[in-house]
């Protein structure tokens, strides 16, 4: 086949587009397979026409050092993606480390807890919840470290590990509030800090103490009550002064924690209609499946798409128990424990 000026065309150096276009996706042994058929049927196109020209020679070189260029490619690739997949296990397992399951029961209550991520490829953020059953009824958290990555989750372990000692401890959860201020104080810049919720179910007496963070709902007989602050305080690393607020639980109450990033979820500018939808998704069934429920259902909400990751907790209220000693009063109106 010869062009209307008698010159002969030139595929050959059009193959070298084969190991490149295989790089993209494949391991380098499959690149170097890719350029060897490309490097014969170059050889083939440049025989075709009945005398291997030096232009010919020079395009089948330029095949064969593609070849070696795009296998490199491949081989780095390939090393960035298994490097990528081995942080993402490491930071997994930060996060599960910092992140204990909580429930099925913490002390007499059914208590829930799940993680939802903003990203496919990695569970770790700030976000932190625990729930303890402590000598001064079950005690529970749940925080928003500002910022994201092995840093928010640094912080995060550091709020957790010291909450899970000093809620032991303390008799009044606003001393705790001030054991945590001081804890993320000496770890964090000026500009770093924590919102946090705490509360405390005791002999049916819920007591919430608020560190900016958002405030918890109610669940009962069908209606969503937001359990706003007396006063606003600001996030722990800012010396919040809290007021508890304080709550006569009935048997069925069921309450949620969560941080902001379900407040902020939205499709199309409408954020997620949590008060609306709670009762529905959250009042009925063990709290665990009602979490699931609240989870499917946001998901569907955003089409997947979450700006940020949230931390949800939901426990239940059953109703006074027979074997139940502790006083119906928040724990800083009776006497400490010995030793506490």
């Amino acid at each position: 086949m010869e062009l209307a000026d008698g010159r002969e065309p030139h595929y050959v150096g059009l193959m070298a587009a084969a190991p490149f276009l295989a790089a993209a996706f494949a391991s380098w042994p499959a690149v170097l397979a890719a350029g060897a058929g490309a490097t014969a049927l170059g050889i083939v196109f440049a025989l075709a026409g009945g005398a291997f020209e030096p232009a010919s020679v020079i395009n089948v070189l330029g095949v064969v050092v593609a070849t070696g260029i795009a296998a490199g490619v491949a081989t780095l690739r390939q090393h960035q993606a298994e490097r990528i997949t081995e942080l993402t296990k490491l930071a997994s397992v930060a996060q599960q480390a910092v992140l204990r399951p909580l429930g099925p029961q913490v002390g007499t209550l059914p208590v829930a807890g799940r993680y939802i991520s903003a990203t496919a490829a990695a569970d770790i953020g700030g976000d932190l919840y625990e729930a303890l059953d402590t000598p001064y009824g079950v005690r529970m958290i749940i925080g928003d470290v500002r910022g994201k990555g092995l840093e928010a989750v640094r912080l995060a372990s550091i709020v957790l590990g010291s909450y899970r000692h000093v809620a032991y401890e303390r008799a009044d959860l606003r001393a705790i509030v001030s054991d945590l201020d001081r804890a993320v104080a000496r770890s964090v810049g000026d500009e770093d800090f924590v919102t946090a919720a705490l509360v405390e179910e005791r002999g049916g007496t819920l007591t919430i103490v608020n560190c900016g963070h958002p405030a918890p709902l109610l669940l009962r007989r069908g209606k969503v009550i937001t359990l706003d602050p007396p006063a606003p305080a600001p996030p722990l690393g800012f010396m919040p002064v809290v007021r508890p607020r304080v709550e006569r639980l009935e048997p069925g109450d069921r309450l949620l924690l969560f941080t902001d990033g379900l407040g902020e979820a939205r499709r199309d500018g409408n954020f997620f209609p949590t008060a609306e939808r709670a009762w529905r998704l959250l009042g009925h069934g063990r709290v665990d499946d009602g979490l699931a429920s609240l989870e499917s259902a946001l998901t569907d909400w955003v089409h997947g798409q979450l700006d940020d990751d949230i931390a949800l907790v939901l426990m239940e209220y059953t109703g006074p128990q027979s074997s139940m000693t502790v006083p119906a009063v928040p724990s800083w109106e009776v006497e400490a424990p010995r030793g506490a």
